[in-house]
């Protein structure tokens, strides 16, 4: 049977949510569309709706719009059929329902995360558990001790033994054998790295060990220590290196794809700090592509840092890139549409109206509250008495009269000021809420309840 959509609006968006389901060809559903008498849809609660929505026809399924308030499962039992947001912007209902079913939970991943806390060796213990805390938060698997040559590390199994009552994997990261053995010894999970002549520890402690080469690029020499320790039956990770620009990075790239086809099977890792740490990029952008390239050659392990002040989030990112390339490859799908949340700095569709459309939008306004709203052309704010456009907020404001007035001059302020940084990078922009930067920004709940508040206030001072 077809499913019967009651999509519930408001006055101003009305005319526009009929364009858009009529645009969806062909369209999976039959719909009907029920304006709630709420000038701006966005204002919507579940409160209101349920004063005012008595009766569902013969829906069996209720849409309310993206920014709705509440609760969807009160919603849903009080009337008995599904009730759920939409997107927040009109124009994005297409891909809402031509893409929903792609838009998964990204629950599933197959690459374990080793955070490396670089400077371990200089921090106390407590110092450590607290970065470790938020290393795991952000998806860290395993936490890797840096061990810094030359540097004592007299806290070394004290350490390991702290991190281990936390429940947390760990690893210990050193050049230096008997550092190596000590980390093993105390309870480490892994020990970062052995060569083929110290593949030795590895039959001293029960920590699974990460196999370089013996000499930067010397693949076969990685070969041996990979076939030494098959034929013993000892679990391991191999690591073929993976260097920075214009130091090899390319053939780098090569060896992972050569060790992967001269062993199948066996665990890898790629350690990505090299280019997220050495390259003046945002880290997000690389961490997809990476983990692109660690999906494509079934590598199990990453090790990431956050040393450099423009990686601080690269855990984060990597945590992201995993869940998302996982998806994308079991749907044999590209990595598209999954997850914004590392679309940082720009959005696949900022801006959701033409200056057409928000014009006629305007047109239809009787209030004297401002509205801004973001096209190609620039940035727009209206209300009853003017439309004005400009690409710098100070162009706008001596146009707005509210030169006296501190609190909506402030609050006029912060939004224009969102709105041209969304105009200018390309963000989707939305009133009254902050702008999207994925994982990049740590996401709260904001009360706008100040806002509406203040544009409640101007409407009453300006009749």
């Amino acid at each position: 049977m077809t499913e019967h959509i009651l999509f519930l609006t408001g006055k101003l968006a009305e005319k526009a949510l009929h364009r858009v389901l009529e645009s969806i060809q062909p369209t999976p559903f039959s719909y009907e569309v029920l304006n709630i008498g709420l000038n701006v849809a966005g204002l919507m609660t579940t409160d209101l709706i349920r004063r005012r929505v008595s009766a569902t026809g013969k829906a069996t399924r209720i849409l309310v719009p993206g920014r709705c308030r509440g609760d969807m499962q009160v919603m849903t039992e009080h009337y008995g059929l599904p009730v759920e947001r939409g997107p927040e912007e009109l124009k994005d209902l297409p891909e809402f329902f031509g893409k929903k079913q792609k838009r998964r939970e990204l629950s599933q991943h197959d690459v374990k995360i080793f955070a490396e806390i670089v400077d371990a060796t200089q921090l106390d213990v407590p110092a450590i558990l607290r970065r470790a805390k938020r290393y795991v938060s952000d998806g860290a698997d395993v936490i890797d001790l840096g061990c810094l040559p030359d540097t004592p590390f007299p806290h070394l199994e004290d350490t390991v033994s702290a991190l281990k009552a936390t429940g947390v994997q760990v690893s210990v990261d050193s050049v230096d054998p008997q550092e190596l053995l000590r980390g093993g010894k105390a309870g480490a999970d892994f020990l970062l790295s052995l060569k083929e002549d110290t593949l030795w520890v590895a039959d001293e402690v029960a920590s699974i060990p990460i196999l370089i080469p013996s000499q930067p690029g010397d693949l076969d020499s990685l070969a041996r220590a990979i076939d030494a320790l098959s034929r013993n039956n000892k679990p391991f990770i191999a690591d073929a290196i993976l260097d920075p620009i214009h130091f090899g990075f390319t053939q780098s790239i090569v060896r992972y794809h050569a060790l992967r086809q001269r062993y199948p099977h066996v665990a890898i890792m790629m350690g990505v700090g090299n280019l997220t740490e050495l390259t003046d990029a945002d880290t997000s952008g690389i961490n997809a592509m990476l983990m692109g390239i660690i999906s494509e050659l079934g590598i199990g392990s990453i090790l990431t840092t956050e040393v450099s002040p423009h990686a601080r989030r690269a855990v984060r990112e990597a945590d992201a890139a995993r869940r998302i390339m996982f998806a994308a490859r079991a749907d044999m799908s590209l990595p598209k549409d999954y997850s914004n949340a590392l679309l940082t700095a720009h959005d696949r569709k900022p801006f959701a109206d033409t200056e057409r459309e928000i014009r006629d939008i305007a047109a239809a306004i009787k209030d004297p509250s401002f509205r801004v709203q973001v096209s190609e052309n620039g940035i727009h704010i209206y209300n009853r008495d003017g439309f004005h456009t400009a690409d710098d907020p100070f162009a706008l404001f001596p146009k707005l009269n509210v030169e006296t007035d501190g609190s909506h001059g402030f609050y006029l302020g912060v939004e224009l000021a969102r709105a041209q940084i969304a105009w200018q990078l390309g963000k989707r922009y939305t009133q009254d809420q902050e702008l999207d930067w994925g994982v990049a920004v740590e996401k709260k709940q904001a009360d706008q309840s100040a806002y509406h508040a203040m544009g409640t206030t101007l409407q009453k001072k300006n009749k």
